[in-house]
């Protein structure tokens, strides 16, 4: 799937903005499915509709009519639901939708938005590849043993290095004066990452599903391979509000 959103991501936000907003169509029918939730085709209808909207809205209209679209869904999904999945339901919701309509507006960004974005893929899938290495090469103490017990502090380690090594070449490649912050800040959202992952293992367990999906084969669904990846768009966005600007402008 890399070259797909690698393609998307260059090409700006006319190819950005619907092909994030079929993954959050897809995430949150497996969020929905996983709880229980898609009784009625409306049920799935509504899931799947209220994400892809605020998502293209983020995109092609303003992230205010992306805020106003998303409430207006996770409202009606709660209030047609039952009061024991209401809670699941808006997180689950809230969890798709604020990463990815963030997303979408840090690549809207027209100075850094490119930018921003190819260092957050490259971010993610180099902290997934070195935890995966360093945790099964090495192995040793778990990180988490109730809840994902294949990841183990090595691991941890691993992606944190990996995650470093990716912001010290971002610092360069794209002449920061701050070189150190963002290779640091790197590091830092490689902890944001796995705490992504783990809150996902645990949603499973507590709703005893393997997967969130099967979408693809020998790795489960989308929100299986993207779930690190949210937590991290949602931290960038905060340190984004915060900072008043691109982290990748910091001074």
């Amino acid at each position: 799937m890399a070259p797909v959103a690698l393609a998307a991501i260059w090409a700006g936000i006319p190819a950005t903005a619907p092909l994030v907003a079929l993954a959050a169509g897809i995430m949150a029918w497996e969020w929905g499915r996983m709880i229980g939730r898609l009784v009625t085709p409306f049920d799935a209808g509504l899931f799947v509709g209220t994400a892809m909207a605020a998502v293209l809205a983020a995109g092609f209209v303003s992230a205010p009519a992306a805020i106003l679209i998303a409430a207006a869904g996770i409202a009606g999904l709660v209030l047609l639901g039952s009061e024991r999945s209401a809670g699941w339901t808006a997180f689950g919701m809230i969890w798709v939708l604020l990463p990815s309509v963030g997303f979408v507006r840090l690549r809207a960004d027209p100075v850094t938005g490119l930018a921003t974005a190819l260092w957050l893929l490259a971010l993610v899938w180099a902290i997934d590849v070195a935890a995966y290495a360093a945790g099964s090469r090495i192995g040793g103490p778990k990180l988490a043993p109730q809840i994902s017990p294949n990841k183990t502090w090595a691991g941890l380690l691993g992606g944190i290095a990996a995650a470093m090594l990716v912001g010290l070449a971002t610092g360069w490649l794209y002449e920061t004066s701050s070189v150190w912050r963002i290779t640091v800040l790197s590091g830092g959202l490689a902890i944001v990452e796995q705490i992504g992952d783990i809150a996902e293992s645990y949603a499973k367990r507590r709703f005893g599903a393997k997967d969130s999906g099967n979408l693809i084969p020998g790795h489960g669904g989308l929100l299986d391979r993207l779930d690190g990846m949210l937590a991290v768009v949602i931290a960038v966005m905060m340190l984004t509000t915060v900072a008043g600007g691109s982290i990748l402008t910091w001074r």
